[in-house]
């Protein structure tokens, strides 16, 4: 099976071994032709805690580690700078 990889924002840390990842996806409305952003929060599992809200991430898909979370935390592409 090919787990699913998908690129996004940290929102929260504050679970333990958690991160809160928002991923945004731009589809075009099927009758008016817009471009509109959908935006969807998923649980990945953060073994170290390392990453911190702001950060850009890779999110995996993984077997679940409890009801919400269903995804690991691969990688983290950009630190957020203040």
């Amino acid at each position: 099976m090919v787990k699913r990889e998908k690129i996004g924002v940290i929102v929260s840390n504050k679970p333990e071994k958690t991160a809160v990842v928002v991923i945004q996806t731009r589809y075009q409305h099927p009758k008016y032709g817009k471009i509109l952003l959908k935006s969807k929060r998923y649980m990945a599992h953060d073994e170290k805690n390392e990453g911190k809200p702001g950060d850009l991430v890779i999110v995996q898909e993984s077997a679940p580690f409890s009801r919400h979370k269903k995804w690991v935390l691969k990688e983290i592409l950009r630190v957020y700078q203040q």
